[in-house]
């Protein structure tokens, strides 16, 4: 963690500003594509999202001969512009790039760098991010003890001399040079020889938040917190047993006492049960056995008795994994999902339907490639106000693993969203992060952490005015 962190703290230079970078935009040739939406040759265009975490990315480039081949790529960028320093950014197994050529518009490369006898790349060591069949939760209990990823690292070519009006760049890879899997993150340009470096999107203000606290729950292994709206109780799901089953804390002086088990009302289905929304109106509870073809979803609606008041159905339902996560409005007009389908970009994207005039909800739409990546975005929680939306990735640059990210409504298609923020390093670690709840009553981010192997519930004052815009 402390590799990682110091890394990220380089990252900050105040020499960047002064720098004109630019990120690949386009691909022109390239060697051998994997094909698909994961691993992609797409996915070495824009600024790095494998890092500065390292390790293996459905967001990073892998060739067919990422073993032991020679491979190579030629990427073009938006605008001319003199080049001093090409980056090229190595997620696995980095100080494979042996030779550079630039364009600067005459259609011709010419070789500006090639890699010295005995030359090795700067490197750093990064833990493996997290396998989602072991962190997905509600589908695995048991926490996996990632192995290292030697190497990660940042080809850095300076050039001997600048050269003007470079508008496409060469690299060439010999991928025999290391064992292991190789992939290529992203190719950036600069004028300067400051070093090219990845960082997190992040806001002091996260930076500044206070330490976050573990919540004693006892022997429940905690998943799915969730406040109730009155704010009287914490509930969350259990999943030390085969059936998983929802507990639930009440306040006591200010903190929250052990979880005791929840009423058998709100554990009748066999596997999973786990609350996803508790407003005053409904609750929506997760984990029911569905019918495929019907538009069942395994979610239901039950009142505050917990007494069920009909099934969530959506037209043309169909969903790959047997878990999905959810977030619903209060008025119950918009659900948001995570799911995999055919449409996703990569693993779990996020998905919105809105509701029909009887009661069930539309086919479910994509939110957009701004937030969904070729990785996995899951666990929405969506704020009061409509716009502010929680939910967790392991798909963009990240201090670790999956990371809990923000992500701002900007029109009302629900298909426009801002840049994901980073809710910074006092709520993620350098391994997993996921499952958000916000109390907007009491200012407060409830999450699931994985501390030290073990799966914790954290809290941590976060104010309204930083996670919400105006």
């Amino acid at each position: 963690m402390k590799t990682i962190l110091v890394f990220i703290a380089f990252c900050f230079s105040g020499n960047l500003a002064a720098q004109q970078v630019q990120w690949a935009n386009k691909t022109i040739k390239y060697s051998t594509d994997l094909g698909g939406k994961q691993n992609g040759i797409k996915r070495i265009l824009g600024k790095p999202d494998a890092f500065p975490q390292g390790g293996p990315s459905p967001n990073a480039w892998m060739p067919k001969q990422a073993l032991d081949g020679y491979e190579w790529v030629e990427v073009g960028f938006e605008n001319p512009q003199t080049v001093k320093q090409v980056a090229v950014f190595e997620n696995l197994n980095a100080g494979c790039v042996v030779r550079i050529a630039v364009d600067n518009g005459s259609g011709k490369y010419q070789t500006v760098w090639s890699r010295k006898l005995n030359y090795k790349t700067p490197t750093f060591k990064a833990v493996l991010p997290a396998d989602r069949n072991y962190y997905f939760k509600r589908k695995r209990r048991k926490i996996q003890e990632a192995p290292e990823v030697l190497n990660p690292g940042i080809e850095h070519a300076i050039l001997d001399n600048a050269v003007s009006g470079v508008v496409a760049v060469r690299v060439e890879f010999n991928f025999a040079l290391l064992p292991g899997q190789k992939q290529v993150d992203a190719i950036g340009i600069s004028d300067s020889e400051v070093p090219i470096e990845a960082t997190v999107n992040t806001i002091p203000a996260f930076e500044q938040l206070p330490t976050a606290t573990v919540i004693p729950t006892g022997a429940v292994l905690p998943e799915n917190c969730f406040v109730s709206y009155d704010g009287q109780k914490l509930f969350m799901t259990d999943g030390t047993q085969d059936k998983e089953v929802i507990y639930s804390c009440t306040q006591n002086n200010g903190s929250w006492s052990l979880p005791v088990l929840e009423s058998d009302l709100l554990n009748t289905n066999d596997t999973y049960n786990y609350i996803v929304a508790h407003y005053p109106a409904f609750i929506l509870k997760g984990g029911k056995s569905y019918s495929k073809g019907t538009g069942e979803t395994g979610y239901e609606f039950l009142d505050k008795n917990y007494q069920p008041i009909g099934l969530l159905k959506i037209a043309g339902y169909s969903n790959y994994d047997p878990t999905t996560s959810a977030t619903i409005t209060e008025d119950a007009k918009t659900l948001v999902m995570g799911i995999e389908t055919d449409m996703t970009q990569g693993g779990h994207d996020l998905y919105f339907a809105t509701r029909k005039e009887d009661g069930t909800y539309s086919f479910l739409q994509n939110m957009g490639k701004t937030i969904n990546s070729a990785a996995e975005e899951s666990s929405p929680y969506l704020l009061s106000d409509q716009h502010t939306l929680l939910f967790c990735s392991n798909g963009f640059s990240s201090y670790g693993s999956y990371d809990i990210y923000v992500t701002y409504r900007l029109d009302d298609t629900w298909k426009k969203w801002s840049e994901p923020i980073n809710l910074g390093s006092k709520v993620n670690t350098s391994d997993y992060e996921d499952l958000p709840f916000y109390d907007e009553k009491k200012e407060k981010l409830y999450f699931i952490s994985v501390d030290d192997g073990h799966q914790v519930l954290k809290s941590i004052a976060l104010p309204k005015a930083d996670l919400i815009k105006k």
